[in-house]
């Protein structure tokens, strides 16, 4: 692959937290890879008192607390660090700001590449959009691109504005709504596994799967987040786009061809064709105390910050009904949470059993269906579970695993920022959010919002509530527990 153009990439919140662990790492790997080697850095923030020898100072200290050493920290952010103060964000600031990025790009000779980044609160996604395009940023001698942070609205009437106001001033090919899930390998690998390997892609439909299981488990709890999580929850913070993207790749039919239009499309259909999801097939949770990875782990309640009779829930799983040729009857199940007994995102897909059972008469074992594991995170790879024969005289059956794992293959994997990053500056949209399906996916969730319900107590260290496992159906596969 060719390096990416010449660019300037103007990152909004460029003093934040975001910024600090994740853009600014990420564009050094690719530049110091060779994959982005005449990319320059403005950041904007609404803090007066930085310049740009105090801004390259944070960007060093970024990089060096990522692991890139000192001198090679310095020098990068030396030679293309600089930073444009926004202040209260009136139109003579946006206007200062097209004149920084004017005198940039002539003193580096770049040819009007421009790359706007909003790590920002949603609150500043429209307001600064909007100012962009006033000021005539939106438009360059080259090509302008602006990446928006999610979450995209907080329901379906805030998204479909969100999306008016964001096209007010840009087009849809311009706009890369980012979630950094699709950024991961394994994700973007979900469309290999299917469609390059026809084992697979012939067997991925109703007449051979029995059910599919999404998990997204954290061992985290609100962390520093609660003044926000507190007013989400679990089915907004998760399952509405990271959760969701991944259902519509595990749903979606072939697209077309291997662009992003293609791509984007199938997966808006496969939303489309999602039933509405019954309240009684949705289970809410929210964490007391208990022990994570033996360590002790205070109530959700307790935690800093969050109220003490919240009723946000911090578990959620449901069941979701696809009505379409290929998933019709198959029950999709989905499930995240906080403070759960370890990390892990996958996607389980339970095939069914035979229709005859020829070892039963062997008294062998209870035949099982061939389950596959998708592991996105951690150790990410594939599992595949399947019966055979133990050696010896005796008819005796045992479930074993196939196992393949990217890093015993590849090695490490990129950073999830950096193949967003650089698919942006590519121009290339597959791994990203397009306006409808943003709406789609509001569309399905917005009756769950906001019940009022009060949670189930789960203690942390465990799966979620008990009742979630009636989501899976008597003498249906339950849950995966690893």
């Amino acid at each position: 692959m060719a390096p990416a153009e010449p660019t300037l990439c103007c990152i909004f919140g460029a003093t934040g937290d975001l910024a600090r662990r994740k853009i600014l790492p990420a564009l050094y790997r690719l530049y110091s890879d060779g994959m982005a080697p005449n990319v320059y850095v403005l950041g904007a923030t609404r803090t007066g008192d930085v310049d740009d020898e105090s801004f390259r100072g944070i960007a060093r200290e970024a990089l060096t607390t990522a692991g890139v050493p000192d001198a090679d920290a310095s020098r990068w952010a030396e030679s293309r660090c600089y930073y444009q103060p926004i202040q209260e964000g009136t139109p003579g600031d946006f206007e200062a700001l097209a004149a920084r990025v004017d005198a940039i790009e002539a003193r580096h000779q770049l040819p009007g590449n421009r790359l706007y980044y909003l790590a920002l609160p949603p609150a500043g996604f429209a307001p600064t959009a909007t100012g962009l395009a006033s000021a005539g940023l939106a438009k360059s001698p080259g090509w302008s691109r602006i990446v928006v942070e999610k979450p995209f609205g907080r329901n379906l009437a805030s998204a479909v504005e969100l999306n008016r106001l964001l096209h007010e001033g840009w087009r849809e090919r311009q706009i890369y709504r980012i979630d950094h899930y699709l950024g991961k390998e394994t994700v973007q690998n979900l469309l290999v596994f299917r469609f390059a390997n026809a084992m697979f892609e012939s067997l991925w439909n109703r007449d051979h799967v029995a059910s599919v299981q999404i998990t997204v488990a954290e061992e985290l709890g609100v962390e520093q987040r609660a003044g926000y999580y507190d007013s989400a929850g679990a089915i907004r913070d998760m399952i509405q786009n990271h959760l969701t993207q991944l259902l519509s790749l595990v749903a979606m039919d072939a697209p077309s061809t291997i662009v992003a239009d293609a791509i984007r499309a199938e997966k808006v259909k496969a939303l489309h064709s999602v039933r509405a999801i019954d309240e009684a097939a949705v289970v809410r949770g929210q964490y007391t105390a208990g022990t994570v990875n033996e360590q002790a782990a205070r109530a959700y309640r307790d935690e800093p910050g969050v109220a003490g009779d919240s009723r946000t829930e911090t578990f959620a799983a449901m069941r979701v009904e696809v009505d379409s040729w290929r998933w019709q009857g198959v029950p999709f199940y989905l499930r995240t949470g906080k403070r759960m007994p370890r990390r892990l995102t996958e996607i389980v897909v339970n095939f069914r059993e035979p229709p005859l059972s020829l070892f039963e008469p062997y008294e062998a074992c209870h035949l099982q269906s061939d389950t596959l594991v998708l592991r996105l995170q951690p150790n990410e790879g594939f599992i595949l579970y399947f019966d055979v024969k133990t050696p010896g005289p005796t008819f005796k059956l045992a479930r074993q695993p196939l196992r393949f794992e990217y890093a015993d293959a590849f090695g490490a994997l990129p950073e999830a920022y950096e193949t967003l990053l650089l698919d942006v500056l590519e121009g290339d949209q597959t791994l990203f959010v397009h306006a409808d399906e943003v709406e789609a996916s509001w569309r399905l969730y917005e009756p769950l919002l906001d019940s009022g319900r009060e949670p189930l107590p789960y203690a942390a260290g465990t799966w979620g509530p008990p009742q979630a496992n009636a989501l899976t159906g008597k003498g249906a596969q339950g849950w995966r527990n690893p």
